[in-house]
């Protein structure tokens, strides 16, 4: 791949470049599927990506804002993954920070932080490590970087002193980490990983509710950025879509969509300049994503046909259908022109039609009796023999029998 600009040094003229590169992501979500689709290859890509853009980017750190994995206990093929990745980031000489988000287990991912440590990778999962930072040294001097896990305000508030709140919690992670900056007056530049819902955060639908006595979110003012031993910089996950909350404070996304709400999106990392005197510039990189997302809405013969929609014919495609009546093997269709297809709801013009309605039409069309015995060979899987007919026909009956004396 092509570099940015030329390969940099520690050891370069100051304002020559920055003094401190940082690549910022989060969310992973390694081993969640798309709509059944295995995202494994396409996850397995993204890290080939991820590596090859550490390289070249010449970064100091990597740091991972928490949700590595889609579900506390992560499928196989996600924690090899997993591993691979972060062997390769160190086998690089790059320093990697990795915070425990909400959809992972804490303790899971911090299993074999301290051997880890060893290798460069500086895994930050439990409340007794907020207050202990990895210390990246260029030719100014150190940079701290603290990593806060996702702090779940029922497991933590105890120990933190804290009330049962998010932001209460993290407003009590953040004092002890400003005390440790302040213990250390020659690191004059920090930077919190956090994995949060911060307020003013525009979130989608693939995120997981952190709600906890109705609250699930925090201001951004809880970091202090720019205060007296507050952070230069606040790397964030949680929130799948890349954004900036506040001014250096910064949700990186997901590198990849895991829902058609993020159809919009441009997936991407950022890539986190720390100047010596502070200064922070971000440049959001995009992410390699396997193909397009798009909703089509719309009559299933007209979606079939349209010749505007032939753009998404290699999308992941959720499809809406507003024909009046449903109409036969509608998925098998669509994905005779979308084979990538994935969701199917239906919008009928002018509402569904009632279960009443339903049933008057049935009844209209095909015998009572004829409907039933089909929806019990569906059922079981097998046709119906001569006594269930007899049942069937005999409850018709008795039901005709209410229907004309009622």
């Amino acid at each position: 791949m092509s570099v940015r600009r030329g390969a940099r040094g520690l050891s370069d003229p100051v304002g020559s470049v920055a003094d401190v590169r940082l690549l910022h992501t989060s969310d992973w979500h390694l081993g969640r599927s798309l709509h059944r689709e295995d995202l494994i290859p396409a996850q397995a890509t993204f890290a080939d990506w991820l590596v090859d853009v550490a390289t070249a980017e010449r970064v100091d750190a990597v740091v991972v804002a928490g949700d590595v994995f889609d579900r506390a206990v992560p499928p196989v093929d996600a924690v090899a993954l997993a591993d691979d990745l972060l062997a390769r980031l160190s086998a690089l000489g790059v320093a990697v920070v990795v915070t425990s988000g909400n959809h992972d287990s804490a303790i899971r991912l911090g299993f074999g932080a301290r051997p880890a440590r060893a290798g460069g990778v500086h895994l930050r999962t439990a409340v007794a490590d907020l207050a202990s930072p990895v210390l990246l040294t260029d030719a100014q001097g150190e940079v701290a970087v603290y990593g806060l896990p996702y702090l779940d305000p029922d497991a933590t508030r105890a120990a933190l002193e804290a009330d049962r709140s998010h932001q209460s919690v993290l407003a009590a992670a953040m004092v002890r980490v400003r005390a440790d900056a302040a213990a250390r007056p020659d690191v004059a530049r920090r930077v919190v990983v956090a994995h949060a819902f911060v307020q003013g955060g525009q979130a989608c639908d693939s995120e997981r509710d952190m709600r906890v006595g109705g609250v699930d979110s925090t201001p951004a003012g809880v970091f202090g950025v720019g205060s007296d031993a507050g952070p230069a910089y606040v790397a964030l996950g949680h929130l799948h879509a890349a954004q900036d909350v506040a001014p250096a404070v910064r949700y990186a996304g997901s590198p990849l969509p895991y829902s058609f709400s993020e159809a919009g999106h441009t997936k991407s990392v950022t890539l986190v300049d720390l100047g010596a005197d502070g200064s922070v510039r971000t440049e959001a990189l995009p992410t390699p994503v396997p193909r397009a997302m798009a909703t089509v809405t719309g009559d299933l013969e007209a979606l079939l046909e349209d010749p505007a929609l032939a753009r998404w014919e290699d999308a992941w495609v959720r499809a809406v259908l507003t024909d009046s009546r449903r109409p036969e093997a509608p998925m098998e269709r669509l994905r005779s022109r979308f084979p990538h297809a994935l969701v199917l709801e239906f919008a009928p013009v002018g509402g569904e039609p009632s279960l009443a309605d339903d049933l008057r039409r049935a009844r209209a069309t095909v015998d009572p009796v004829e409907l039933s015995t089909r929806f019990v060979d569906y059922v079981t899987g097998g046709p119906v023999d001569d006594a269930e007919l007899a049942v069937l026909a005999a409850a018709h009956e008795d039901a005709l029998r209410a229907e004309l004396s009622g």
